[in-house]
């Protein structure tokens, strides 16, 4: 009975708190409008908008996953939980560039602190297949608060203000935090020294590598790979290293996370155009784009429903090569399907096999990310699968802008182009995944 309770409460916090940063995200793709009229944002102005968040968002994954494993998770989270209030507070009260860009990058950070540690304790809290469940739910959540930001960002653009979707963060942040001092305990914070250098190392990889992919800036990208190999290095020497190299010891953990880059190399593509196409050729308000995202949402939820039977059923593996066929399937339709024949055939069919195949990915790519590690590397483990979630993203949606630029103006000709550089994507992450995964399996649960 105790378990239960602790199921329900503690793991609506993990969610939520999850849910909410995956959100705010997407908010901004049905918003930019808005906050372009009213702020009077040129496009260069605008676009860090969103990249002010990814970059930050990218850049402390790795550092805040490994800090709850030294100085205790419950800290660190409500210290992310703090920075991400108080920052959408003040983006929702934001009347000029500095400031809204400004508050964006802090709110990043506090969302790189949420990410992770709220991965690992769910870690800490929940064992066998209560474990299993959670993750299902967490890896559900990842989807659906990325595709429920676009609804609900296109509503509360259109019926109030853009404004709103930001301060309606600040009463859930405290919420969150109440919550948190009341019913998570405090962990044992190890009592170590911590890397400093590999943790400077790390932001700077990240962060110049995401700036370098966003502003297509090529010496940037290539001094973030020479600081990589100097972290890496560096890390081989350290008794307790930012990022321990034994996350790579394991193939299915490896393979996991190289999967979830290029699943999110896809998908950010995916729902940064949908919203454009159906406002462009359907002459669709930022409420009824988002409304658009529909199928995918609600059949999300219910194979998420469905995923710890069919796991325990067939194992985690399999669930996953699943998963990414159906998204295949519905990737291929949207891009053979020409928008012309109408949105419910053309968007919202294929929605439907999308949203299937990304309930039935996500969570088993998170499960995979954590396999097998012990728990005082919990958050590090965390930390790279978010990571690898994070800057997937950017990268993608910044190599089908470059390859598709000569279509931008022709809406149907950039659809394709832009569906079938997604499909490819998913293509390469079948492919990882048929060569990380056991091919024998027994069943997990």
């Amino acid at each position: 009975m105790q378990q239960k309770q602790k199921f329900g409460t503690i793991l609506f916090i993990i969610l939520f708190s999850y849910f909410l940063i995956l959100m705010d995200n997407s908010i901004i793709f049905t918003s930019t409008v808005k906050i372009a009229n009213d702020l009077h944002l040129n496009e260069a102005a605008l676009s860090w908008v969103s990249n002010a968040y990814t970059i930050t968002f990218g850049g402390f994954l790795l550092l805040a996953g490994r800090l709850g494993d030294l100085l205790g998770r419950k800290r660190i989270f409500l210290t992310g939980l703090l920075l991400f209030g108080l920052s959408s507070l003040f983006i929702g009260l934001s009347y000029s560039m500095v400031e809204i860009i400004s508050w964006r990058a802090i709110q990043g950070i506090g969302s790189a602190i949420i990410a992770p540690t709220s991965l690992a304790i769910l870690m800490d809290n929940y064992e066998g297949s209560m474990r299993m469940r959670a993750i299902s739910y967490y890896g559900a959540t990842a989807g659906i608060g990325s595709s429920a930001g676009l609804l609900i960002g296109g509503w509360l653009t259109s019926a109030i203000s853009w404004r709103a979707g930001f301060l309606l963060n600040v009463p859930f942040a405290l919420f969150l935090i109440i919550l948190t001092f009341i019913k998570i305990k405090n962990g044992k914070a190890q009592r170590i020294k911590i890397d400093y250098l590999g943790a400077i190392l790390s932001v700077l990889i990240a962060t110049s590598f995401v700036y370098g992919i966003t502003v297509t800036n090529l010496w940037l990208i290539a001094f973030s790979i020479i600081l990589l190999l100097g972290f890496i290095f560096w890390e081989k020497t350290q008794k307790n290293p930012l990022m321990p190299l034994e996350l790579f010891s394991n193939r299915v953990r490896s393979g996991s996370y190289l999967a979830r880059f290029i699943f999110m190399m896809a998908m950010l593509p995916y729902w940064f155009i949908l919203p454009q196409i159906m406002q462009e050729i359907y002459h669709f308000t930022p409420l009824q784009s988002g409304m658009g995202f529909l199928p995918l949402t609600i059949v999300n939820f219910i194979a998420a429903l469905y995923l710890p039977k069919l796991t325990a059923r067939i194992g985690n593996s399999k669930v996953m090569l699943v998963g990414q066929g159906i998204l295949l399937l519905g990737l291929i339709l949207s891009t053979v399907l020409s928008p012309k024949l109408g949105y419910f055939l053309a968007i919202g069919l294929p929605m439907v096999l999308v949203g299937l195949g990304q309930g039935w990915l996500l969570a088993p790519l998170t499960s995979a990310g954590v396999q097998e590690i012990p728990n005082e590397l919990s958050g590090a483990a965390s930390g790279m699968t978010n990571t690898m979630h994070q800057i997937g993203g950017p990268v993608g949606l910044s190599l089908v802008v470059f390859i598709t630029s000569p279509f931008q103006n022709q809406s149907l000709v950039y659809y394709h182009w832009v569906m079938g550089l997604v499909t490819a994507f998913i293509v390469l992450g079948f492919v990882v995944l048929l060569i990380t995964q056991p091919h024998k399996q027994v069943a997990e649960g």
